[in-house]
């Protein structure tokens, strides 16, 4: 083996020195050419990696580059506007001058807080502007710059031991962190902080916002001419600071009208609501993105918010940004809603009035709160809705049209009309059948309407509000039967309350409407296993319900029916367009097959107004108006109701007012205010604006 590798050695070393007898010329030749060769090769790999760089990856190197150099910027649309259902402006959005800022590279602590010091020293900053998200996150950013061993550092008199321990090992979550502070920060701890130190850190916070990603943080908004005028010729003294000309802020005309319905819209300066901060990331928002907060504007904020404007930002040899829009913000959907404004103020001024003429006087020491709703009963179109509540002691009013879909209240009498639809439809009491009412005397205790009425058939009975005549419908229906002074024998009086509720349910009565605006409450139901429990419950005495689930019941009359979805969206427009990008229309949610027993109802609604006892001045409306009353005790008090429709022969509206705890319990009961005070007025207001010859 050693001889074998030494011939080898000897081999090479004869080619290197003698090229095997070859000429020299020919052995120096043939190693430039090897030498040529392998260079000629390396040279190719080289060009062809860089075609393939250049070429074929030009965009994915690209990419990586521009994520290590630069970053993304994201600019929110002007909002799409909120119009009635004849195009008047409710909710729209106007030019405002911003100063906006974008970090620079390479910031430190140090230096956020000397600009913040030069805007609050500079530019016009009033701490009545900021709002109480802005306080709380100033107060923990005081505490912040606090030296560690001072008790206040980082809030830390605000967490019990437990807390702070969770907090420092890192095993308290962010959420939890947040509750604790908003809970605990109050305005004592805001008060520790001095105004310029309110400002000082209320515009830190506003910088350094999501200067991790280097979005442009709104720091002032709606700012004077003279403002950007100075701002504009000092550029130089504040690096990042720029004003933005395409700013917007949100205003609403008709101010307080209608505006908890509507609702809200946050500022650039507050970024997203703090209840609703994953939902919006979770939809692609930024943090500091002006969203709808409440009401219609969060509702619709999809269509409303448009899509925002999107940049690059690359930075200088001096480390400050420059920007290079890549897409351009599209504005906003415009959305019409079925609300007519002239309607709605009009209906806002008699609540109004009636709460403030007649709330908290001599026999209505606790009325301090009226609710009206009105719509469209063949196409569930809200027309307009309104509500007040009352300070007793201050006689002051809030605006609670909410209050039509988030309170509830005792119906009383007038759910009597889903009461006979159930007792015949379920064959226990007959079309047209008679009963006497009289007083009653079940096991002792004695039961009546508000007067003996004598022989009333079933449109009577709704025509003079007839107790007796719904408490043999819920004693048949238990499958009981009534004999004078003896106990009522109910056997499963739970089965029977959920027949009741069955029924009541298909008239929208217990359920919520699905009204196209967030907070809509369902309704109370009242418990008991007593039989007498249903005779109360058949004449609205048991479970609650909100204003807007009457309108719904008396609609499903009024169509013979038919019940459709209410909605106050008519149509979404493109932003200034007439091309429409989505609308609401008519949706038929069920029906009623008992078209006789609605008939009848119709007929007793309409008996109740034309025998005046649903008010004189509703008798007299030539359009002619069904309808029926309702009152209910509520401990020493009446909470009075009013559901109709109109005309009576081709309905185009349907109406239901509230009154709670509107009259005591008096031997002079006082009469039902919606009957006499807010629905004539508001009608009035309705036929004028719609005349029923049209």
């Amino acid at each position: 083996m050693a001889k074998f590798f030494r011939n080898i050695k000897k081999r090479i070393f004869i080619f290197f020195t003698k090229g095997d007898s070859k000429p020299t010329d020919r052995i120096i030749s043939r190693r430039i050419l090897g030498f040529a060769s392998i260079v000629t090769i390396f040279f190719l790999v080289i060009f062809v990696r860089l075609i393939y760089i250049q070429v074929f990856s030009n965009d994915r190197y690209t990419t990586l580059t521009n994520d290590y150099t630069s970053v993304t910027q994201y600019i929110s649309a002007p909002r799409g506007q909120i119009f009635d259902r004849n195009g008047k402006v409710l909710a729209k959005t106007v030019v405002s001058h911003n100063i906006v800022y974008t970090s620079p590279n390479n910031m430190t602590t140090e230096d956020y807080l000397l600009y913040a010091n030069r805007i609050v020293s500079v530019f016009d900053v009033s701490t009545e502007d900021f709002s109480n998200t802005d306080l709380i996150q100033a107060y923990i950013t005081y505490t912040s710059f606090l030296d560690e061993d001072d008790p206040q550092y980082q809030c830390r008199h605000l967490y019990k031991d437990s807390e702070w321990e969770s907090l420092q090992n890192g095993t308290m979550s962010t959420s939890r962190q947040t509750q604790i502070l908003y809970d605990r920060i109050t305005e004592d701890e805001i008060e520790e902080m001095s105004d310029d130190e309110i400002k000082l850190y209320v515009i830190y916070n506003r910088m350094t916002t999501s200067n991790s990603s280097s979005l442009e943080n709104v720091v002032l908004e709606d700012i004077s001419d003279d403002d950007v005028a100075y701002l504009v010729e000092h550029k130089t003294e504040f690096p990042g600071f720029d004003v933005d000309f395409g700013g917007w802020k949100r205003e609403y005309p008709y101010g307080e009208t209608l505006s908890d319905v509507i609702g809200s819209v946050t500022t650039s300066t507050e970024g997203l609501p703090i209840d609703y901060v994953d939902y919006y990331l979770q939809k692609g928002f930024q943090y500091n993105s002006p969203v709808g907060e409440s009401g219609l504007e969060f509702y619709y904020n999809d269509y409303l918010a448009g899509v925002s404007e999107e940049s690059v930002i690359t930075y200088d040899s001096n480390g400050l940004a420059h920007k290079e829009v890549t897409r351009s913000a599209q504005k906003g959907y415009d959305l019409y809603l079925t609300i007519d404004i002239d309607l709605q103020e009009s209906l806002d001024e008699t609540l109004s009035s009636v709460l403030k003429e007649h709330g908290g006087t001599e026999g209505r020491d606790e009325f301090k709160s009226l609710f009206t709703c009105m719509m469209d009963p063949n196409s569930g179109d809200v027309l307009a809705m309104s509500g007040y509540t009352m300070d007793l002691d201050t006689k002051d009013l809030t605006y609670f049209a909410s209050g039509n879909y988030v309170s509830l209240v005792n119906p009383g009498s007038c759910i009597k009309g889903a009461t006979l639809y159930m007792g015949q439809t379920e064959g226990v009491v007959s079309i047209g059948e008679v009963i006497n009412d009289g007083v009653m005397n079940i096991d002792g205790e004695e039961f009546s309407s508000y007067e003996s009425y004598g022989p009333v058939n079933d449109i009577q009975a709704l025509a003079v509000s007839s107790n007796v005549y719904m408490f043999n419908i819920a004693i048949r229906l238990g499958g009981a039967t009534y004999v004078e002074g003896e106990s009522l024998n109910i056997s499963d009086v739970g089965g029977t309350l959920d027949l009741m509720r069955s029924y009541y349910s298909r008239f929208g009565l217990g359920n919520k409407t699905g009204i196209d605006v967030p907070g809509e409450v369902e309704g109370y139901m009242g418990y008991g296993n007593l039989p007498g429990i249903t005779l109360n419950y058949s004449i609205g005495q048991l479970d609650m319900y909100t204003p807007l689930q009457l309108l719904q019941y008396v609609s499903v009359i009024a169509t013979g029916g038919s019940m459709y979805q209410i909605h106050l969206m008519g149509h979404v427009n493109e932003s200034g367009s007439e091309n429409v990008v989505e609308t609401q229309g008519a949706v038929l949610k069920s029906t009623l097959s008992n078209t006789e027993s609605l008939s009848r109802i119709q007929e007793g609604f309409r008996a109740c107004v034309t025998e005046g006892n649903c008010g004189t001045e509703i008798q007299a409306r030539v359009e002619g108006v069904a309808a029926k009353t309702g009152t209910a005790e509520v401990g020493e008090y009446t909470t009075a109701n009013y559901v109709g429709y109109a005309p009576y022969d081709n309905p185009t509206v349907s109406f239901a007012c509230s009154a709670p705890t509107s009259a005591d319990n008096a031997h002079d009961l006082k009469g039902n205010a919606c009957t006499n005070y807010v629905m004539p007025e508001v009608l009035d207001a309705y036929f004028e604006l719609y005349p029923a010859s049209e």
